[in-house]
């Protein structure tokens, strides 16, 4: 066997390998669930991330569809909101809308069309709706949010951190301390 012919079966080996990985770190998959497993007092689903602003608007909407960004936003959500409830409160979150830092600048050139550029014109979005319970089930707040950071660049930790959600994390915490905090303190 010639060196091409190795080369050409090892990329087809390699792609036949790596399609099903490459398959399920598609955000947009019709087959994936679209909400967290109902296992908590912390509910988050979310509408089809194929019409997030995140993949409409990306540059490279190939590279904003992978990953599996969408979930970790919504388990960071469960995660942060269930330190605040109370016992038998709850809480259900539906995302409508991500637009993550940054931007993919196909105009940098090949060797960037993978490499999502932040800079303070590009600030994270999410947009959803809530609804609070207390144990009784009466709702002690709710309302749609359009969470905005205009500031991201500007502030602390955050902009040290490695993590590549740090920004939408920060809209989260912001959000939680700023409408849940203040709803169960006065209930």
């Amino acid at each position: 066997m010639n060196r091409r012919s190795l080369s050409l079966l090892l990329a087809a080996a390699l792609t036949a390998i790596s399609a099903p990985v490459l398959a399920r770190s598609d955000v947009t998959d019709p087959d994936l669930p679209r909400s967290l497993p109902a296992d908590s007092p912390v509910a988050v689903q979310w509408t089809d991330p194929s019409a997030f602003s995140d993949i409409r608007l990306s540059g490279n909407s190939w590279e904003a569809r992978r990953g599996d960004w969408v979930e970790q936003i919504a388990y960071y959500i469960r995660q942060r909101a269930e330190r605040q409830l109370p016992a038998g409160d709850t809480l259900d979150v539906t995302i409508r809308d991500i637009r993550r830092a940054g931007m993919y600048e196909p105009w940098q050139g090949p060797q960037m069309d993978d490499v999502r550029i932040i800079k303070d014109i590009y600030p994270p979005r999410i947009d959803l709706d809530f609804v609070l319970r207390d144990a009784d089930g009466n709702v002690i707040a709710e309302g749609s949010r359009e969470l905005r950071d205009l500031a991201f660049m500007q502030r602390g930790p955050a902009g040290m951190s490695s993590d590549s959600l740090r920004y939408e994390k920060q809209l989260i915490d912001d959000w939680l301390r700023r409408d849940i905090k203040p709803a169960l303190a006065q209930h």
